[in-house]
């Protein structure tokens, strides 16, 4: 078995697949481990450090050709532009894994179905224990919650934290985030070690807990509900008269903070609207929201992906592919979930167990057809599985 990354060809994408640190684990089950040439420069990696632990340094053409297995951060569907040259390298039988985006993008699912090879989109991982150390939806999320507060802290004219000074008391910043998820999670334990006070809100009643417990104050707007809860922690989208009423009880809450920071999605679906124009208008100037939906059309009226627009003194940041931003941390934390996934699907003698969960959930095509329930809903096909899986 040869295993093989390759460049990403996404606009302004840093990250790498693989990473030199597991090229040696890699080893156990592979053959050999192809990179191409250049490919981890931009977070970080030199090309010596992969053939030290002991990859082979390959053109693209020459990776898509001899590997098994091709490993990507985005692969196609997840980059539809420049990811659509890689699909004259893909043949049959040839395994692809990466984020595929097959939610938001399944006609890509049907193209890629077309050309033989078997795909496994990591967005479909289930949310279950023991897949947790191949996650790299949360994984890639830590670090966007991360770096999503130090945004709102450069961006804000106040200090984070409290100071005592001869000139006077400083008083701390107040940060609001909404949506508890693992990036929201990950920005309130930063702005908490920042010096800022934290308010948090889910409509997930699981959300109070795990806010509370990484130092956040929760609030409740009497709308919370098990019934939002979707299977493996997401949040399932919810009527228009829902995301009204939880506009209007917001509101109040966004006014009173100097940051906002919003990270409410639901997978593969366009990002409900929690802010609208009028209540950035209700915010002091100087105040900062920064909008971790962007790239799924924004939590904020205002939100212009990839760009910051100042209203009535607000700043409105969408920021866009944060974690490629934090490329070495973010690479060598994906590489790691990566290697996880081969060992588990590919570590068997016999090959992939297609009755396991882990490998069932995420396979999707295979033998030319697109196979996962959900994408073959969303593209309007019977549930048909073909002959070998299930």
């Amino acid at each position: 078995m040869i295993v093989g990354a390759v460049r990403e060809s996404f606009p302004g994408e840093r990250r790498v697949a693989l990473t030199p640190g597991v090229i040696r684990l890699l080893k156990r089950i592979a053959s050999e481990v192809l990179v191409e040439a250049g490919a981890g420069v931009l977070a970080g990696f030199e090309d010596r450090a992969y053939i030290e632990q002991g990859a082979e340094l390959v053109s693209r053409e020459e990776v898509f050709r001899r590997a098994d297995i091709i490993v990507q951060v985005r692969g196609y569907g997840a980059n539809p532009g420049a990811g659509r040259e890689d699909l004259k390298y893909l043949r049959t039988g040839q395994v692809l894994i990466g984020l595929l985006e097959p939610i938001a993008n399944p006609e890509a699912a049907l193209e890629l179905a077309g050309t033989g090879v078997t795909a496994f989109g990591m967005e479909l991982l289930p949310r279950i224990s023991r897949a947790q150390a191949m996650d790299v939806l949360s994984s890639q999320a830590t670090v966007v919650g991360y770096k999503a507060a130090l945004l709102a802290a450069e961006a804000l004219p106040k200090l984070f934290p409290m100071l005592i000074t001869a000139a006077g008391t400083v008083t701390p910043a107040k940060v609001f985030v909404i949506g508890v998820g693992v990036a929201g999670l990950q920005a309130i334990a930063t702005a908490r070690r920042l010096g800022a006070v934290v308010t948090a809100y889910d409509v997930r009643p699981a959300a109070k807990a795990e806010a509370e417990s990484v130092g956040a104050r929760f609030i409740e707007l009497g709308l919370e509900s098990a019934e939002v809860e979707a299977g493996g922690g997401y949040a399932r989208p919810m009527g228009e008269e829902f995301y009204r009423r939880q506009r209007e009880l917001l509101g109040r809450v966004v006014a009173e903070h100097d940051v906002v920071i919003t990270a409410a999605q639901v997978l593969g679906r366009r990002a409900p609207v929690l802010v609208t124009a009028e209540m950035v208008g209700r915010m002091r100037p100087g105040s900062v929201l920064v909008d971790l939906a962007a790239e799924r059309g924004g939590n904020c009226e205002l939100t212009v992906p990839g760009e910051t627009v100042e209203i009535g003194g607000v700043k409105v940041i969408g920021p866009v592919n944060l974690a490629s931003t934090v490329a070495y941390d973010a690479s060598q934390r994906y590489a790691r979930n990566i290697t996880n996934f081969i060992l588990h699907v590919f570590g068997r003698r016999e090959g992939p167990d297609f009755s396991d969960e882990i490998t069932r959930e995420t396979l999707l095509t295979y033998r030319g057809e697109v196979v996962n329930p959900k994408v073959r809903e969303l593209l309007g096909l019977p549930p048909a599985v073909p002959e070998g899986v299930g």
